[in-house]
């Protein structure tokens, strides 16, 4: 059997808000509420669910993506005042180009940096 991540549980302060966030930088839609969480499906294989239960904790979640989903992230940064870097714990309002491609970090209020890269490095 093939492994395969099918969902984590993403500890926030406002799940709501954060699932709405991440769909935005994902140019997709948050799910409905499921119970306690709300899911952000990811792709076909992983849905992340927000749970604000027990507050936020800093986290970090990185994203391989195409050329439009880095433009789509990057473009919602830039409008939402978000803090955003060329690396982890950096606001320089940069990309970076490791391994030829393009990369950055998106900060929540939370303090969740959400990596997106267009290639491997």
């Amino acid at each position: 059997m093939t492994v395969v991540l099918n969902h984590t549980i993403v500890p926030v302060a406002d799940k709501e808000r954060s699932a709405r966030l991440l769909a935005a930088l994902l140019g997709v839609e948050a799910g409905e509420p499921a119970g306690p969480f709300v899911p952000v499906r990811v792709n076909d294989e992983l849905t992340l669910d927000f749970d604000d239960r027990l507050g936020a904790r800093p986290g970090h979640y990185a994203f391989l993506v195409d050329d439009v989903t880095f433009d789509v992230a990057l473009d919602q940064a830039r409008r939402s005042g978000l803090a955003w870097g060329s690396a982890p714990r950096t606001v320089d309002r940069q990309i970076n180009h490791l391994g030829g491609g393009r990369g950055v970090y998106i900060r929540d209020p939370d303090g969740i940096a959400y990596e997106f890269f267009t290639t491997v490095p």
